[in-house]
């Protein structure tokens, strides 16, 4: 036998033994986070939800979801254990980098556009053929009106023009 007759089971032998290898690093290193779970730590469970840490038990862990909302969950539940300024941060939107003397950039456009001409407004829209209230109006009485007279060759014995 020739050794290029194993050389593709080798490698694929040698590239499932690297995934496997890697793979358990992470379920150690998600373990060994779980474990060092305390109380009053703030975490981030696989489900996205942020809450803090109250009691660890062996294989659950009490958490407060909200102030006063106690929850229990499995220990495999929780994605990230965060530290405490990173919580407050993504929490209660608490930063301590922030200047106060920074500048205040606003979250939409209002500050971008100019609102002291609302002629300029007006005249800029565009026609989409809707009509004026009192139009509207005028229409409507027409359709009632219309709406009560009979059409002159109207069949009611059930006849038709078809042959």
């Amino acid at each position: 036998m020739d050794i290029l007759t194993f050389l593709p089971f080798i490698v694929l032998i040698g590239a499932m033994f690297l995934m496997t290898r890697s793979a358990k690093k992470k379920q150690q290193a998600a373990a060994q986070m779980r474990n060092e779970m305390q109380p009053g730590t703030g975490i981030r469970t696989i489900g996205g939800m942020y809450a803090t840490v109250k009691e660890v038990n062996d294989d659950t862990i009490l958490l407060e979801v909200a102030p006063g909302v106690h929850a229990v969950y499995a220990k495999n539940s929780v994605g990230a254990v965060l530290d405490d300024e990173e919580y407050n941060r993504i929490v209660h939107g608490e930063s301590a980098d922030l200047a106060v003397d920074a500048p205040v950039v606003p979250d939409d456009a209002s500050s971008l556009t100019d609102t002291d001409t609302d002629s300029d407004v007006d005249a800029a829209r565009i026609d989409l053929g809707k009509k004026p209230e009192a139009d509207k109006a005028d229409k409507a009485e027409d359709v009632t009106a219309a709406a009560g007279d009979e059409p002159k060759d109207k069949k009611t014995d059930g006849e038709s023009d078809a042959k």
